[in-house]
């Protein structure tokens, strides 16, 4: 129960503190935003008039060098106008990410501009955004693959075992709450079809490298025609389809999921057709991150998301997994 009230106030505190490094007095408003894999709070600075958004890091997931790529990337992308995303704010020592206390604890944070907007509606014209984001992920893509690193660039790479694997960076889906003996059993075998087929699409250049890795609607800002794309956190190296997968997380079995697919694809083959190999791909991908946030959800049970979808989120998955291995899910879309 990493982010219980007590941990949260401690993240305040220590926040807090770090304020005058980006030069905010300390009496600043801080509010809680939300808690993913990690704390994120706003920062309402009226004397100074300016609104920041601080990520205070999870202990034990990102290395330095991890987080400061990330941002190295982010300002690569709005630099060469690929999408609108907030800019990484630098303390007023240069510096990108600020180390802050938790007691003897050591933790990070980094702040970057705040962008307004909200997330789009389900209830709206949800196919219309995730067309644009069809369009902004040809565009990411693109640049990943023409983009030369800097020296020390490190992220994580999502493959299938650091995705649903039994060492899985976000865990074991094995330890799924709920999951009986004949829904592992069906799990089992969604596995091993999926680390088959993943190893049979393979990783070459031209379908496998740095993603955004979780444009869920959530981390969408919409304000008028603009579509904003938030939080690089999860960003890696991993296949370029995977991105659309990572969009629908948590929508995949809503009868609306199709008509995003179609979406996604029309908009992506706006600024570059993605081939027929990558497109038959995608229901795959589907799955394999259904499995990662499945066993996400056991092992972050302390968020709000986990406690929201909680064991009838491991049910759903099973169905979709029979589905799948029936040839019934998101059959002819792609």
């Amino acid at each position: 129960m990493l982010y219980d009230d007590a941990f949260l106030a401690r993240l305040e505190t220590g926040l807090r503190a770090a304020l005058p490094t980006w030069n905010i007095g300390e009496t600043a408003e801080l509010s809680l935003l939300t808690i993913s894999e990690n704390a994120t709070f706003l920062v309402d600075d009226a004397a100074g008039g300016r609104r920041l958004v601080l990520r205070a890091h999870r202990p034990a997931y990102h290395s330095d060098e991890e987080i400061t790529s990330e941002l190295t990337w982010i300002e690569a992308l709005r630099a060469a106008g690929i999408v609108a995303t907030p800019a990484p704010v630098h303390a007023r020592d240069g510096r990108l990410l600020v180390p802050f206390f938790d007691g003897e604890t050591r933790r990070n944070a980094v702040a970057f501009e705040f962008m307004s907007g909200r997330a789009p509606d389900e209830a709206g014209d949800l196919a219309r955004w995730y067309g644009h984001l069809g369009e902004i992920s040809a565009r990411l893509h693109a640049h990943s693959r023409a983009w030369s690193p800097p020296p020390g660039f490190a992220r994580k790479t999502w493959t299938f075992d650091t995705i649903a694997g039994p060492d899985a960076y976000w865990g074991d889906w094995r330890r799924a709450l709920g999951l009986d003996a004949a829904g592992r059993t069906l799990l089992e075998r969604l596995a091993a079809r999926l680390h088959h087929e993943t190893a049979a699409f393979g990783t070459t250049p031209d379908r496998f490298g740095l993603i955004h890795a979780d444009m869920r609607a959530a981390n969408l800002l919409v304000n008028g025609d603009r579509l904003g794309v938030i939080d690089f956190d999860d960003c890696g190296f991993s296949w370029f389809a995977y991105d659309f997968a990572a969009s629908i997380s948590f929508m995949e079995a809503e009868p609306f999921v199709p008509g995003l697919m179609a979406a996604w694809l029309d908009g992506h083959a706006r600024v570059a057709p993605l081939d027929a190999e990558q497109a038959a791909a995608l229901p795959m991908l589907v799955m394999l991150r259904r499995l990662q946030l499945t066993a996400w959800i056991a092992s972050h049970a302390e968020t709000p998301t986990a406690r929201a979808m909680g064991p009838a989120y491991t049910a759903g998955t099973v169905d979709l997994a029979d589905r799948y291995l029936s040839a019934g899910f998101l059959k002819g879309v792609a």
